[in-house]
């Protein structure tokens, strides 16, 4: 959709998917043992993310008026103005707000690394530290709309935005069990018990 700074879905991984039920188990038991998150909300919302993103095309759904893909969480923010920015209305800074919340949580979770390297590699002004100020503040932000359609997925985003450290914490946990699956004696150990 040029022009509309947005792109939906193409394909999502289904919810019976086993990549699903892999995220649900290690957010689930991560964010319950080491930060004590045992919202079941939380867990499905980071569980899912990590489902999406798989996408790289949900990774970069926001977009300029030139349907550039956005990858700067500066210039995401700045889209997300409706008063001195481009955003048309109050319902499309929620939703890029939103996007920014789970870009922020999935970088800052699971790449960390990437944060400051993509700052340096490009002399943007972020740094780990405003990435997990804008994601927690875009949580917030979104927590506010708190009407109609809105009403129901507030306290969850308020809930994200109150816990968004420890909700990267348990993500880069997740990421070292990834890599620990990926790691040839994991794998040559699975092989042999099958």
């Amino acid at each position: 959709m040029p022009g509309t700074g947005f792109r939906g879905p193409k394909t999502m991984i289904p919810e019976s998917h086993p990549l699903q039920q892999l995220f649900q188990d290690l957010v689930g038991r991560h964010y319950a043992e080491e930060i004590g998150i045992r919202d079941p909300q939380v867990v499905a919302y980071v569980s899912h993310l990590l489902a999406e993103f798989c996408e790289a095309e949900q990774l970069f759904k926001i977009r300029d008026a030139s349907s550039r893909p956005l990858s700067d969480v500066g210039e995401m923010l700045l889209q997300s103005d409706p008063v001195y920015g481009p955003a048309p209305s109050f319902d499309r800074e929620r939703q890029v707000r939103k996007h920014i919340g789970d870009y922020t949580l999935f970088f800052a979770g699971m790449f960390p690394e990437s944060i400051n390297h993509l700052r340096l590699r490009r002399h943007r002004l972020e740094n780990f530290v405003e990435w997990i100020k804008a994601g927690k503040e875009s949580y917030y932000i979104v927590s506010k709309f708190e009407h109609f359609e809105y009403a129901k997925v507030a306290p969850l985003f308020a809930s994200l935005a109150r816990n968004f450290e420890g909700c990267v914490y348990g993500l880069n946990m997740v990421k070292n069990d990834l890599e620990e699956m990926q790691h040839p004696i994991t794998r040559r150990g699975d092989d042999l018990i099958m």
